[in-house]
Formats: structure tokens, sequence, C-alpha cells
């Protein structure tokens, strides 16, 4: 296969894909002419008749023009096929970009030239980008994507070629929402983006910190109490000297500050 494209081995043509055809040894074909693949999965390739062509790699696809080429017409031809657009299988996107749906792309895009196609990413965004692989025998794996590797720093590693069937999800952040209660400077709910660390310092950082008289003992009631222990006992001075881990919090945990009278 010639070209300055990279093939693509493992797709199968299907319908509404377009072909590039080139047939070197053939002067009404040697000039690359395109083919849209119609629903019943043919393609019309003058002088030949009708071909089917769903279900046939691009060199499968090339070997049988070849084969019915020689068959009857000139004694050997050389033919390309490229896959130009992936009409059966296209990009998926959803999640916090602009315009989500499909796209019929072009085989060789990149994660950022789709994203840039939706018209980019929302600013509701999180702050991983997931792209989920499928294959045609049922098989899937995830790749993930820093947004800042990708946007930010501009690693050309995080911008990944991408495959016919690809999903993109780009997740929204939504906000959490955790209560400090009791001596604190500024009781009541705090919010957090769910890509962000929630932790019992953070929580009570946002609420304007301790009053003069918090107890060292600060208690934790979880929300999704049948997750695990309803109520947890942090010692907040031996967290904020590092000798014990700092609590992480959930959506609707109630952090109790009381008052010390000593």
């Amino acid at each position: 296969m010639a070209g300055d494209q990279a093939p693509t081995p493992g797709y199968r043509i299907g319908p509404r894909d377009l072909l590039e055809i080139r047939v070197f040894e053939m002067p009404e074909l040697n000039e690359p002419l395109q083919h849209r693949v119609s629903e019943d999965g043919t393609i019309s390739l003058p002088p030949l008749a009708d071909l089917q062509v769903t279900g046939l790699t691009e060199a499968e696809a090339a070997q049988k023009i070849k084969s019915m080429l020689e068959e009857k017409y000139v004694q050997r031809a050389t033919v390309e096929v490229k896959v130009q657009e992936f009409r059966s299988r296209p990009i998926s996107v959803i999640g916090a970009v602009k315009q989500p749906g499909s796209l019929a792309f072009s085989g060789r895009w990149t994660l950022l030239e789709a994203l840039t196609a939706t018209g980019g990413i929302d600013t509701d965004h999180g702050s991983v980008i997931y792209v989920l692989r499928r294959a045609d025998n049922g098989l899937s794996d995830q790749v993930a994507i820093p947004v800042d590797d990708l946007l930010v720093r501009a690693d050309p590693r995080a911008n990944i070629p991408l495959l016919a069937n690809d999903l993109i999800n780009v997740p929204v952040a939504v906000e959490i929402t955790v209560y400090c209660l009791g001596a604190v400077v500024r009781p009541g709910g705090v919010s957090f983006k769910s890509t962000e660390r929630i932790t019992l310092l953070g929580a009570i950082a946002r609420a304007g910190g301790l009053t003069d008289r918090a107890a060292k003992t600060i208690r934790i009631k979880r929300a999704d109490a049948a997750a695990g222990t309803p109520e947890v006992e942090a010692d907040y001075k031996r967290i904020l000297a590092g000798k014990d881990a700092d609590v992480e919090l959930h959506q609707g945990d109630v952090v109790v500050v009381k008052e010390s009278f000593f």
C-alpha cells in the first residue's frame, strides 16, 4: 500500500464509508477516486460490476479488485484502497463538550482534532478525558488522558491517534457540597468540584478555619452511612502536624466542630 497516510489494517469496511481507490496500470483509474460505500455494502467501479466490499479490510478490498481486473481487463493491476471516512463506525464524543455526538472522521485524526471538531470542551469539564476502545471481538480498553497534559502542557504523548468506533468521554465536573457546623468561622455548606480531592483540612479552610474555642476532636457524620462507619472522629492537631492522615470527605458529609470549654 502506497501513500503518505498510515493504513488501518484491522479496520473492516462498512456501509457509508468513503474509499479512495487507485489502479496504477489503468489511466482512467490512476487518479485517486473516491467511492462511497452504499447501504447494501457495494461500490461502483467501472468497468467492473458493483463490488461487495463490506467486511473487508483495505488490503482485502484491494486484492479483490486486483483479481477481478486481472481476470478480464489487464494482465497486471496494482491496486490501492484507503478508507477516507469511517461513517459506519464513527468516533463518538460525549460529556462536557460544546457539540457532543458522532464524528464522521478521516481515520487519521488525533484526540485534539476530534475535540476541536466538537467545538472544544466546556468549562465544567473534569480533569481526565477517557477514550474507550471498542474492538470487533467485543473487547474494550480505556485510555485515560489528563486534560492538563493535552491542553496546558501540550504533551504530544497525550494527543493520541484515534481509531474507528472510539468513544471519547469528557466527564463533567459536578459540584459536591459538604457541611461544616459548630466552631468554624463560617459555618454552613462548602462546595468543591468532583475532580478535586476533598478532605477535612480543605473543608475547614474553606469554612474560614476553626475558632479559638474549637475542640481538637472533630466528628464527621457520613451522609452514606450504609457504605461504612456512620461517624468518624479526627484529631485536627495531629492531622495538621502530619501525624495522622487527612480524612477524605464525600458528598453530603457533615463536619461537626464542638467548642472546648477548657
